[in-house]
């Protein structure tokens, strides 16, 4: 028997997978038979080749590639095997005695069409032959005794997008075919894009990358819907099923059974993930008892065509591969079961809304665990979620919809999640339901996501139209909640008083906290401190009673913000941390900033910079990601105060306009505690100049510049007044002072009592007539004037 190998010379570099090289390696060292698993393209053969060269010299008798992708009909493993060895084709001698006691790596490549048999191969050869190990590569595993399966992960997009896994394979192959292709700031981006868009998969960027030798970056990008035509353009002397996108699929597909191939292009209809119970819910039918779900999606996971992501609210959470997804979104068309399946979708994620309505009903005491399991539920479904919606529209059934929603009414306002719904929800309101009461309670929960996101106005028009409606349907809960709504845009009482009789009468405790919560904040806001104590402790006594962690976390931010304003700062900081250790396990993102916040400004009250810094960081970035714009402005004004307080007067005045500039309000007391200071360290004329920077700022540049310290570029036009031929109008001169304090449009349109678009129309004429560019150039020249 020959020592020499058999593995092929690798055809080009071999980028990225150092890692997974490293851990495969010692993972040889203690298991003998190793299967590699992963979907078509993931690079199994070609990680398999690699490490099989990197432990080869362990091996004395050789390393050895048997690939069973080409297997004649009359073939078996063990002639191959036999072939690859260099050992006679039949000399009667069975195959473990004349291998023996020697050091053999075999190296089973493409192991899926021949599942069964090379498992059985596996299992003897081992078990007769102790100097053997087996490198098996397939889409599902062996399943023999001893086997470890390790699942071939897509190329990292994680870390530096220069240096990850899946860029550096995409410039690699790109500039095979293209020499002068490079990596510039303009083309990363696309690049990064484009590999994300296609799961990380190898074979897929391969594919891409050799695409651009006609077309550019931005044309790959475009036309990436049509992704299964555009890659297929690999090389002639790969395998018939590596040369396109397609041919890779359609392989997997071909070797599933009927059933697999009904769920696999049945949970097509997921946009982004599922659960075991829901897709339960919606992939049975014909061809597909309820009962076969399980054991089919085992199947899929184990040929590497359904991902296992993670878990969800405690249940494994499903996906499919974008390319995957795109197949058989194909499949499902082709059988014309679309249309059933979407409905299907729909059903399902009204049932979620359903149960947690019934959760949270009166007279039901439902555990924290339950109420957690719902929030992170409705989060990691949010994708499936928007696309119920969007299929509701589309078929005209917006009741279902709008029944959902109002289901998760409390869920929405409790946990005060972003879930990107006041845009589908305006569609669905603008559409024809014959059920006033339910059209009623939408509009009311239309007017909380807008009260949420600081939009004043949208929720008093929602409450006074959703009122009107649900007093017609005679909807009693809906008419509460509008009355809730009410009181929290007019700060009037009597909604509330309102409210809390409908409560009463109901006995539903969770509708009588939260207009008990809105009477202490609207006490809070008016200095009645211990009218507002004592309505926060009653919500602490309705929601402990209840197990509700929501609302328990609200009363506690409600205690420490009374005592905050009574100087009890040691009170209010126990009450904001009672409040954060409630809700760490569940994405309530809007309690969660108000303990981090207010624990931040009580650290900077006590001089404890590290930890203002440290909080107040937490709750930037949790408000950036929720884009809660109010959320941002206000914790950029205890940025502020913050950089105030290190020294850092210039970032503090920007941060303090940009804080002002983003709730469209005048400067107020807080504000002058830093520009009083500033001006006389820095002038008139500078302070006025960051504060027109600052207002001038985005909400994604005002949270670059606190976090990483980004200055706005100065402007390259010097700042000079010009001669009195360029005198202003008395109106002008109004507009250039209020630009000079930082007003936006709209802050001069109030002001003066004259339309934004006037406004508009006069700074124009002010920056025509001074031959200036920018906004700060007019406020430093008002300097100037004084």
């Amino acid at each position: 028997m020959t020592t020499a190998w058999n593995l092929p010379a690798e055809p080009n570099l071999f980028v990225g997978r150092e890692s997974d090289v490293d851990e495969l390696v010692q993972l040889l060292d203690v298991a003998r038979v190793v299967t590699l698993c992963g979907a078509g393209g993931i690079g199994k053969t070609r990680l398999a080749i690699r490490l099989a060269t990197r432990v080869a010299p362990r091996f004395s008798g050789g390393a050895r590639l048997v690939d069973l992708s080409e297997i004649g009909a009359d073939e078996r493993v063990s002639d191959l095997v036999t072939t690859a060895l260099g050992l006679a084709a039949d000399s009667g001698t069975p195959l473990h005695e004349r291998i023996g006691d020697r050091r053999v790596l075999l190296v089973l490549d493409n192991c899926e069409a021949l599942v069964t048999e090379c498992a059985e191969f596996s299992r003897d050869l081992v078990s007769t032959c102790p100097g053997v190990s087996v490198l098996a590569t397939s889409r599902e595993p062996l399943r023999v005794p001893g086997e470890t399966v390790w699942r071939v992960p897509p190329l990292s997009l994680a870390g530096d997008p220069r240096l990850c896994e899946a860029t550096r394979l995409f410039h690699a192959r790109a500039a095979a075919v293209r020499p002068d292709f490079e990596l510039t700031d303009e083309v990363l981006p696309q690049v990064v894009r484009l590999c994300r868009a296609l799961d990380g998969l190898p074979l897929a960027i391969e594919l891409a990358a050799a695409m651009v030798r006609a077309l550019s970056l931005r044309q790959l990008v475009e036309r990436l819907d049509d992704r299964f035509r555009l890659l297929s353009g690999g090389a002639r002397t790969a395998p018939a099923r590596q040369r396109t996108l397609r041919a890779a699929v359609d392989w997997s597909y071909r070797l599933l059974s009927q059933q697999e191939r009904v769920l696999l292009r049945r949970l097509a209809v997921f946009r982004s993930c599922w659960t075991l119970d829901v897709a339960e819910w919606v992939c049975q039918g014909s061809g597909l008892p309820e009962e076969d779900v399980l054991p089919r999606l085992c199947d899929l996971v184990d040929k590497s065509l359904v991902v296992v992501d993670g878990e969800v609210a405690g249940e494994a959470r499903y996906r499919l591969l974008e390319t995957v997804r795109e197949y058989s979104v194909e499949q499902l068309a082709e059988v014309g079961e679309e249309v059933e399946l979407r409905r299907a979708h729909l059903a399902a994620m009204a049932r979620l809304a359903a149960e947690f309505k019934q959760a949270v009903s009166p007279g039901v005491r439902t555990s924290w665990t339950t109420m957690e399991r719902f929030g992170n539920l409705f989060d990691g479904m949010k994708a499936e979620i928007s696309a119920a919606l969007d299929w509701s529209i589309a078929i005209g059934r917006p009741e279902t919809a709008l029944k959902m929603l109002t289901d998760m009414r409390y869920i929405l306002v409790a946990s005060g999640r972003n879930l990107g719904l006041a845009a589908p929800l305006d569609r669905l309101l603008a559409t024809d339901t014959g059920d006033l009461g339910l059209l009623g309670q939408a509009t009311i929960l239309r007017g909380e996501l807008a009260m949420q996101s600081g939009d004043l106005a949208t929720a008093a028009r929602a409450a006074r139209s959703g009122l009107q409606m649900c007093r017609s349907a005679n909807d009693r809960y809906g008419e509460a909640v509008g009355m809730i709504l009410q009181a929290q845009t007019t700060g009037e009482q009597e909604p509330l008083r309102q409210a809390m009789e409908v409560a009463g009468k109901s006995g539903d405790a969770v509708l009588e906290s939260l207009a008990q919560g809105t009477r202490a904040v609207l006490a809070l806001h008016e200095g009645r401190l211990h009218e507002a104590q004592r309505a926060f402790e009653e919500v602490l006594s309705l929601c402990e009673e209840l197990d509700n962690h929501w609302g328990v976390s609200n009363g506690h931010i409600g205690l420490a913000q009374v005592a905050r304003r009574a100087g009890d700062t040691m009170t209010a900081k126990r009450h904001y941390e009672a409040g954060l250790r409630l809700l760490r396990h569940v994405d309530a993102r809007q309690q969660i900033i108000s303990c981090l916040a207010g624990l931040g400004r009580v650290a900077l009250e006590h001089g404890d910079l590290r930890e203002a810094r440290e909080r107040l960081t937490e709750a930037l970035v949790l408000s950036r990601d929720a884009g809660l714009r109010t959320g941002i402005a206000r914790r950029l004004e205890a940025w502020a105060s913050l950089l105030y307080a290190e020294g850092d007067e210039r970032r503090a005045v920007l941060l303090m306009s940009a804080s002002v500039g983003l709730r469209g309000q005048r400067p107020e007391a807080r504000a002058e505690e830093i520009l009083t200071p500033a001006r006389r360290k820095l002038g008139e004329a500078v302070v006025a100049h960051l504060w027109a920077e600052g207002a001038a700022m985005s909400a994604d540049e005002a949270v670059q510049c606190a976090l990483e310290g980004t200055l706005p570029e100065q402007p390259d036009v010097p700042v000079v007044p010009l001669s009195q031929d360029s005198r202003l109008t008395a109106r002008e001169l109004e507009v250039a002072e209020l630009v000079s304090r930082g007003l936006s449009n709209r802050g001069i349109a109030d002001e003066l009592v004259i339309s934004p678009a006037t406004a508009a129309r006069h700074v124009a004429n002010i920056l025509a007539k001074l031959g200036f560019g920018t906004r700060t150039q007019i406020a430093a020249w008002v300097i100037e004037q004084r």
